[in-house]
């Protein structure tokens, strides 16, 4: 049985995949969601959590999912246990070389504005519409649960060996484009696959993003 690590991106939690669960279990897949440390935490702490909650699944037939800026922590945390990932999947994630940091990654204007909101080492999160949230329901569901983000994370380059490289990945990336997650995803080799939604598409259709996931990682 397949089980599916779900790590969502900044300033969400394991609640960011709460509807896409389902239809994985209903697919007969196991998830298991780790949360992320606040506060001072770093890219490297991240990464620790993730490869701990690695070690802690049975089996090694395992597919590494991370949304956003989840794409670098699970490209280093399969990095550091390629023995125990079967296949990577990025949602709209960012991803780069060795030594890349997502500061490195994202365009000038999106990071000024990020270091515009930066205080006291955190970056306060962004209202519901920069990731595409505009159902008033959903934006409250969402505004209520978004977390402040360690700026670390963002500033901390990247560890690889090269050990994630030989793990075959697929990136999902989200229709209309508003970062370069097709650029990523072309500079590590993942071949993409086009889903109709905003950045936060595990929010809006989850079942189209649970199918997309399950057909990567057969």
């Amino acid at each position: 049985m397949t089980t599916f690590v779900l790590v969502a991106g900044a300033w969400h939690g394991p609640w960011a995949w709460d509807r896409v669960v389902p239809f994985l279990h209903d697919a007969g897949a196991r998830t298991l969601a780790p949360a992320l440390g606040e506060g001072d935490a770093g890219l490297h702490d991240h990464t620790d959590e993730v490869v701990a909650a690695l070690d802690g699944v049975e089996d090694c037939d395992v597919v590494l999912v991370g949304h956003s800026y989840a794409g670098l922590v699970v490209r280093e945390a399969a990095d550091r246990r390629p023995d125990r990932v079967r296949r990577l999947v990025l949602v709209d994630g960012w991803a780069g070389a060795d030594g890349t940091s997502l500061y490195d990654l994202a365009p000038a204007p999106f990071v000024q504005a990020l270091r515009d909101r930066t205080s006291d080492g955190l970056i306060a999160a962004p209202p519901p519409a920069a990731v595409g949230i505009d159902d008033p329901d959903d934006a409250a569901w969402l505004a209520e649960r978004l977390r402040p983000q360690p700026a670390r994370t963002f500033e901390e380059p990247t560890r690889l060996t090269g050990a994630a490289d030989r793990i075959p990945g697929t990136a999902i990336l989200c229709r209309p484009s508003v970062y370069p997650f097709e650029q990523c995803a072309k500079a590590i080799g993942y071949p993409a696959v086009p889903i109709d939604g905003p950045h936060d598409v595990m929010l809006t259709r989850p079942g189209a993003l649970a199918r997309l996931i399950l057909e990567a990682g057969a």
